[in-house]
């Protein structure tokens, strides 16, 4: 029997977004639940084709699965695959390799990869955020810590967006076909994350946010930078952000989010700016 839930996003153009009542913008930029124990939850996007999903074993391993959308026995078969660790202690074993994940952990399994997901604790289990993407090429699986990732620390308490950006797929760490993500944390007293704002046309984007208290809550900025929308985001929700969007927000406290992108270029810095005082 499935472990396995999914569903098919498809790509929405600026015009019709600005139209959206505040359930539309929802419905289709707001991903459902990601970590549903003992089920893996997949949400294919025609961004990019990006698939972005969550898996949250407990007491029995979790194989991936393919699902109808990817079209092919094996949902790697053409695919990548990054699963980022925000729960408990876990692993990823990756065509027989097992890879000790402990949370904030990073595995990437490439091209043709079989995979499956554990917890080392049924009580406190891992929670894998998933990001896939198509390949051309496979790259060897690779396990990267935290530690391991180039961290970047930017802004100030002055601006109330003092963070540290970690960068775990960068042009000089491990390689992927078009996968790039990272990890921002915003210091104690930030709230604002990505302002000034910026767009990048050329690959679509993904937000989870984590580490929100349980009443605490971010409004994530959407929509082109003179029409822009907002949605109300809780703990472990996932955004999908097309290439013509911003994707900014603050939230009524710290925070942590994993940004994944995939498209046509994997240079971190391809970015359109936005001036604050463009913004409408």
């Amino acid at each position: 029997m499935s472990h396995t839930d999914f569903t098919n996003r498809f790509a929405i153009d600026p015009m019709t977004a600005a139209g959206f009542n505040t359930a539309q913008l929802r419905d289709h930029f707001l991903l459902p639940t990601l970590f549903v124990e003992g089920r893996i939850q997949l949400h294919y996007t025609n961004y990019d084709r990006m698939i972005v999903g969550g898996a949250m074993p407990t007491s029995s391993p979790l194989e991936l699965e393919t699902i109808n959308p990817a079209g092919t026995d094996a949902l790697l078969a053409r695919r990548e695959l990054i699963a980022v660790n925000i729960g408990g202690a876990g692993s990823v074993t990756v065509d027989g390799e097992k890879f000790a994940s402990a949370t904030r952990d990073m595995v990437y399994a490439g091209l043709g990869s079989t995979v499956s997901f554990a917890s080392d604790h049924a009580a406190n289990p891992a929670k894998f955020y998933l990001l896939s993407a198509p390949a051309h090429f496979k790259h060897p699986s690779k396990h990267i810590g935290i530690s391991d990732a180039k961290r970047i620390d930017l802004g100030s308490q002055a601006t109330s967006n003092e963070r540290s950006i970690f960068q775990f797929i960068h042009p000089e760490g491990a390689k992927t076909c078009q996968l790039v993500v990272g990890m921002t944390t915003l210091a104690e007293g930030s709230v604002w994350n990505t302002m000034p704002c910026h767009i990048h046309d050329r690959r679509m984007e993904a937000y989870l946010y984590f580490d929100l208290p349980e009443k605490a809550r971010v409004i994530h900025l959407m929509g082109e930078p003179d029409e822009t929308r907002h949605l109300i985001v809780k703990n472990e929700e996932a955004i999908l952000s097309p290439g013509w969007s911003i994707h900014s927000g603050a939230g009524t406290s710290s925070y942590t989010f994993i940004w994944a992108m995939a498209g046509d270029n994997v240079d971190y810095t391809d970015v359109d700016p936005v001036a604050i005082e463009d913004l409408k």
